[in-house]
């Protein structure tokens, strides 16, 4: 099937952001959701938003998970976050959701929570309307969440535990209103109990409960505007709240709140590739609301989001996936319009790659399957990558700038050739023999953008045709490298070698 065929089945690479492996929904041109992995299989399925169980400990392969892990796709991607940076007082401690779940799993005592929750303790004094504003705002939240019902006994126990929380948060909050973590933590239990909301129709509704959480996430923000969790749960809220309202004036308005708060969880911790991912997707989703005019400029900020991401942690398959997609949907866009400096081919083949990535690195993952069946002709087969590059002559490196050549690399699981005159040239990188990949600037070599490929045997440099080139071809080689030391080498063989 030739690229035009396929791009006229593939949708494009629009998100909603969901929870741990949450896919994003997709609308008629958008990506269609992928809650669960029986979709049609000739739509391009939507972006996946991350969560803390992404990363992988530095130095160890994560873990193989099939499909459980994968496909509890309406976990909620919050966890709960002890500060103790400013003291508490004995009786107002607050407790991580994790910790709460736990009680629920070893079948603690109702009563510990309400002894916990009433507890006397030594707290700034107040002037009787703030007590009494805090008052009713605790008692509208607590009838939210008393008003919820599971729809299975196991809803029902977790939502027990959930309520038994945000009694002992509201006591905390009534009896000290700065009370930042308690204001957080109940943040939390609202957002959680939210995924707890049946069909019933006395149950209150999501979206009740997620924007009481927006307003206790604001809170506990004014009161410390260090909390970068918060700011990240916040936006998840936000997101799922515009969500709901589809592609409207309303929803354009929660995802750019949405946005600025994953800017701000990521201007606290920068070092978040599921901030990052989010983000990414929070825009992508942004981008398909917005008037024309404005919406290239978010979705290269979307793609430099997921790069970054990458860059972050190389084997961070959510995001190297939606990578993929986003630049699927340029690619449409771009085949539709014009405009770009890239052709269409180009961006759908920068998108296979990403996709066949994510395939390599987490080959039992329905949603990547069905996607590389759809972009992998988009290939340059039997590679991985197919382009320009200028080198040095063989054996001199350093040789004078008018001596590097423009030729042809192509990059497959094995390493990356040089190609002249449609045979193999000098310049060969075993995969194995990778140490680093990475941009370089040194006076000493011909204008433009660097690459330095450091191996066992020494140094490699290139020079590529543009900064955008050169972030495609670090990705590729960094991506190639991740699969191979990650023991996935034979998969990504098999994709591209048929």
């Amino acid at each position: 099937m030739s690229t035009n065929d396929q791009s006229s089945e593939l949708q494009n690479g629009d998100a909603n952001p969901q929870p741990d492996s949450e896919l994003h929904r997709p609308e008629d041109t958008a990506i269609h959701s992928t809650d669960n992995d029986g979709g049609d299989s000739s739509k391009l399925n939507q972006p996946i938003q991350s969560s803390d169980n992404d990363i992988a400990p530095e130095g160890v392969d994560p873990k193989p998970q099939g499909g459980a892990e994968e496909e509890s796709d309406k976990e909620r991607t919050i966890e709960s976050k002890d500060n103790a940076e400013l003291p508490k007082e004995e009786g107002s401690r607050t407790f991580t959701m994790r910790e709460l779940l736990n009680e629920l799993k070893n079948g603690d005592e109702v009563s510990e929570v309400s002894e916990v929750a009433a507890t006397p303790a030594a707290a700034p004094r107040h002037s009787q309307e703030s007590t009494k504003q805090h008052t009713e705002k605790n008692s509208a939240a607590m009838d939210l969440i008393n008003s919820i019902t599971g729809s299975d006994e196991e809803g029902r126990s977790r939502q027990r535990i959930l309520t038994f929380a945000a009694k002992r948060y509201a006591s905390a909050i009534e009896r000290n209103p700065d009370d930042y973590d308690a204001l957080y933590n109940w943040a939390l239990v609202l957002q959680e109990s939210a995924d707890n909301v049946n069909s019933d129709a006395s149950s209150p509704s999501k979206d009740a409960l997620l924007e009481e959480a927006c307003r206790k996430y604001d809170e506990a923000t004014r009161l410390n505007p260090t909390l970068h969790d918060a700011y990240y749960n916040w936006a998840i809220a936000i997101s799922d709240r515009a969500k709901m309202r589809g592609r409207t004036k309303e929803a354009e308005e929660l995802w750019k709140q949405a946005t600025n708060n994953y800017e701000k969880a990521v201007q606290l911790n920068w070092n978040s590739p599921q901030a990052l991912n989010n983000w990414g997707l929070a825009l992508q989703e942004l981008s398909a609301i917005v008037p024309a005019r404005e919406k290239q400029t978010i979705v290269k900020s979307a793609i430099s989001k997921f790069r970054a991401a990458i860059q972050l942690q190389f084997d961070f398959h959510r995001a190297i996936y939606n990578l993929g997609t986003v630049l699927y949907g340029l690619a449409e866009d771009t085949s539709r319009t014009g405009g770009q400096d890239v052709s269409p081919n180009e961006l759908y083949s920068q998108s296979a790659i990403y996709i066949a990535a994510a395939h390599a690195l987490k080959p039992n993952y329905s949603v990547y399957t069905s996607a590389l069946k759809l972009v992998r002709s988009m290939l340059p087969l039997p590679y991985l990558k197919v382009g320009y590059l200028t080198a040095p002559p063989p054996g001199n490196p350093i040789a004078p700038h008018g001596d590097w050549k423009r030729t042809q690399f192509v990059l497959n699981h094995e390493g990356l050739q040089q190609i002249q005159n449609g045979e193999r040239a000098t310049v060969k990188v075993e995969i194995p023999d990778i140490v680093s990949v990475s941009p370089c600037a040194d006076l000493t070599l011909p204008p433009g953008p660097s690459i330095c490929i450091d191996t066992i045997h020494g140094q490699i440099y290139l020079i590529a045709d543009s900064w955008e080139y050169l972030d495609t071809w670090l990705d590729a080689i960094r991506l190639v490298y991740t699969i191979f030391a990650r023991g996935k080498t034979d998969v990504l063989a098999g994709i591209i070698t048929g």
